[in-house]
């Protein structure tokens, strides 16, 4: 049926695709034509379709085996899959077993590479030879397992600190002066206890690995040594070692010196130390004064010419006055030496009343030193020891300032009484000589 309407189709459309025929035999020639190339054409295209279906077929054969093979090797590797967790989890639990040891060993390196690594920051050999610690930190932080090596470096860099602690060094090296300026200049360490340069002992600063000047050096007699050690090549010398590696410098240097002491007193220190010199000095001139006037009135004692001294004056008074009574006499000689008296003793009196104010003027800074303590106190409350550290510090440093200012002026007092006390005895016995002269001298012209 469906050839017929075809057939019909083609006969009806032929004569616009093709010349028209002359005649029926021609139309028909054209027909059986047209039947045979049509023929043709489906024939080839039912050869193409079955070259597609069974090509389609061999596809689809074929994808059914690679899904038959994918299939199989999901289940072998999901079986391989299975097995293998349950096999790291026996290799785990195996691994945990053996590794009891191992893991308390890693965690007694990290210990020590963390307890090493504080002393290698601190360290003076640092400042020599900077950037060795860098296997401690790899050591300390990480997570995994050290290696052979990494245990070797570890010891050896352990051994290296032992065996520089016991060397006296000098390398160059760069420091940080007291007014903040970097020269480059010979270091001299002292194993891993001090470092000194030009004879100025050093600090290691760990945050910057660089040698610093501290501002306050020790006494000078630790500067003599350092300076004796740097300029020696070879023997024996003594030198103070800080077994702290430098804590004790810090703090020896911190400490007070003389200047801030004499601050720390305050005004009432000031004025303590003013009557101090005061009284020096008046103590010194007393002592000059009295020390020439002894040495006039002995060799006045062995001269019997009068010259300018308080013996030569009572000689003159007895020289001038022989022809009179002995009382006169004595009354005149008694008046010579109440004229002498306060030139001799002068100035003993000020130096007791000085040596007398100094500890009432250090027990007064004691009170303030209190009272400010106290207000401190009142306004900080009592935290921090250092807000109330100025107070106490005035409270002590003046009682001190009062009580050495005051023990020297009453030995000085006491020497320079005890001295002018045998200048007056002196000149009492040669008085009490002189009226005595004079009696026998009457007596004898009495009785010729």
């Amino acid at each position: 049926m469906n050839r017929l309407i075809i057939l019909g189709l083609l006969i009806f459309l032929s004569p616009a695709f093709a010349d028209e025929p002359n005649d029926l035999q021609s139309l028909l020639e054209q027909v059986k034509n047209d039947r045979s190339q049509e023929k043709q054409a489906l024939a080839k295209r039912e050869s193409v379709f079955a070259n597609d279906r069974n090509k389609q077929k061999e596809l689809l054969a074929e994808a059914s085996k690679k899904l038959e093979e994918v299939e199989a090797r999901s289940e072998f590797l999901r079986k391989s899959y299975n097995g293998n967790d349950i096999e790291i989890a026996r290799q785990n639990a195996l691994l945990r077993e053996k590794m009891g040891a191992l893991g308390e060993l890693d965690g007694i390196v990290k210990q020590i590479a963390g307890d090493l690594d504080v002393i290698i920051d601190t360290s003076l050999v640092s400042a020599q030879k900077p950037g060795r610690d860098k296997i401690l930190n790899v050591l300390s932080s990480r997570k995994e397992l050290p290696s052979l090596q990494e245990l070797e470096e570890l010891w050896i860099l352990a051994m290296d600190e032992m065996v520089e602690s016991g060397k006296v060094i000098t390398f160059p090296g760069k420091i940080v002066t007291a007014a903040g300026n970097e020269i480059e200049q010979d270091v001299t360490r002292i194993g891993v206890f001090n470092a000194v340069s030009a004879g100025r002992f050093l600090r290691n600063l760990p945050e910057t690995g660089k040698l610093i000047e501290p501002g306050r050096q020790p006494g000078q007699r630790y500067l003599d040594m350092a300076q004796d050690l740097e300029m020696s090549d070879a023997g024996l010398h003594a030198f103070p070692i800080d077994p702290t590696r430098g804590a004790m410098l810090a703090l020896l240097v911190q400490v007070p010196d003389l200047k801030n002491r004499i601050e720390q007193g305050g005004l009432v220190g000031y004025v303590i130390l003013f009557i101090g010199l005061v009284g020096i000095l008046i103590s010194l001139e007393r002592l000059f004064v009295l020390v020439l006037t002894g040495r006039k009135v002995n060799r006045q004692l062995k001269n019997k010419n009068p010259e300018n001294n308080p013996l030569g004056r009572i000689m003159q008074v007895y020289l001038k006055n022989t022809n009179v009574d002995t009382e006169t006499l004595g009354l005149k000689l008694d008046e010579a030496v109440l004229k002498e008296m306060p030139k001799i003793q002068r100035g003993l009196s000020t130096l007791a009343l000085l040596a007398a104010v100094s500890p009432l003027l250090g027990l007064l800074g004691t009170v303030t030193g209190i009272i400010e303590t106290f207000q401190s106190i009142t306004l900080y409350g009592t935290g921090d020891p250092r807000v109330m550290s100025g107070g106490i510090s005035q409270a002590l440093v003046t009682t001190v300032m009062g009580l050495l200012v005051a023990i020297p002026l009453l030995l000085f007092h006491s020497l320079l009484s005890s001295k002018s006390n045998t200048l007056v005895q002196v000149l009492d016995e040669k008085s009490t000589a002189f009226v005595a002269l004079l009696a026998e001298k009457n007596q004898t012209n009495n009785n010729a």
